[in-house]
């Protein structure tokens, strides 16, 4: 009888200990799952001013700076509130259409805080050198991804990609980009042979000034198509500067270049930029320069070339210079 009972109590605990179940890798599983699922929900975008974490896909966009409004439409975003244009209020031309509707959120360099939260946006795009001192602020409202300057369009759109969910589509954007830059340089080195590259200046007159660009929004798609700088452009270049400003007409043979691209701004002075223009183009040192007297002086559409900021902008100042150099697009 020692022996039956024995048998059958091995018999029951082999058949209970046939699957033993472990409660904590179960648990484990479960938790990976779980963190899985909330890793495809939320991503953490890198930024200027730190890390933030944007849940799915916005669809509510607010955009604090002009490249990034022009960037938020070629990606194919409507934002819901942007900033009011430099010129051109509310928004400018060639992207006005695409913007109906869109409420106004204050100046670029002073947001309307208030209207922006009206909105309930889920995404702030916004720049550290206009925002930084409201990044805080902004971040309350919403999440806030910010980029380093306002001009860098390439990385603005790797940043709104990322930030929309939309990285194929910024990816494409920017091989289309590359694409047509590389048709450029193509085509105008075939064209001009020996005297390919050429030095360019990008140079603005205001009211009671001079200016030239160096890098900024047209100096750094210049430089990309192959464009070249005077050696003291490249210099100033070299240590970071974006803008010369020139008071002194004695200052005029450091504009020289082979081309010249000319653009007149400051609203409300009209007449005073137009008569300051014709004070510096009527100097005897502006007739000397190089550009000046091979023809090769040519006026620019100052919102494409240094207020758009954005990846369309960048496409329709590359078809004015396409036309300046009658180049087949």
């Amino acid at each position: 009888m020692l022996a039956a009972i024995f048998m059958i109590v091995f018999v029951l605990a082999g058949c209970g200990s046939n699957k033993p179940v472990d409660t904590a890798s179960e648990a484990s599983q479960t938790a990976a799952a779980e963190q899985t699922v909330g890793q495809e929900e939320v991503r953490v975008i890198e930024h200027a001013m730190g890390k933030t974490e944007i849940k799915g896909t916005p669809q509510r966009i607010v955009t604090l700076y002009q490249g990034a409004t022009d960037a938020a439409i070629a990606l194919g975003v409507k934002p819901v509130g942007a900033v009011e244009s430099w010129l051109e209020q509310p928004f400018y031309t060639y992207i006005r259409d695409d913007l109906d509707g869109v409420a106004v959120v204050g100046e670029e360099t002073q947001p309307n805080l208030e209207e922006i939260a009206k909105l309930k946006p889920d995404l702030i795009i916004a720049s550290k050198t206009r925002h930084e001192e409201i990044y805080e602020q902004l971040s309350q409202i919403a999440p806030t991804v910010t980029h380093e300057t306002v001009y860098k369009f390439k990385e603005t759109v790797d940043l709104m990609g990322k930030a929309l969910n939309k990285e194929k589509e910024a990816k494409t954007l920017l091989t289309q980009w590359d694409e047509r830059a590389a048709d450029f340089k193509e085509k105008i080195s075939a064209k001009l042979g020996d005297k390919w590259p050429i030095e360019v200046s990008v140079l603005n007159f205001r009211a009671d000034h001079a200016r030239i660009y160096v890098t900024g929004f047209a100096g750094d798609i210049l430089d990309e198509l192959g464009f070249v700088r005077s050696d003291y452009l490249q210099e100033e270049a070299d240590k970071g500067t974006v803008v010369i400003r020139l008071t002194d007409k004695e200052s005029i043979p450091s504009m020289n270049a082979d081309v010249s691209f000319v653009f007149l701004s400051d609203p409300g002075s009209e007449e005073a930029v137009q008569k300051n223009y014709e004070e510096w183009t009527n100097h005897p040192l502006w007739k000397n320069l190089d550009s000046v007297k091979a023809g090769q002086v040519y006026t620019i559409d100052e919102v494409v070339w240094n207020m758009g900021g954005g990846p369309l902008a960048a496409n329709l100042m590359l078809d004015q210079l396409y036309e300046h150099f009658q180049l087949n697009k």
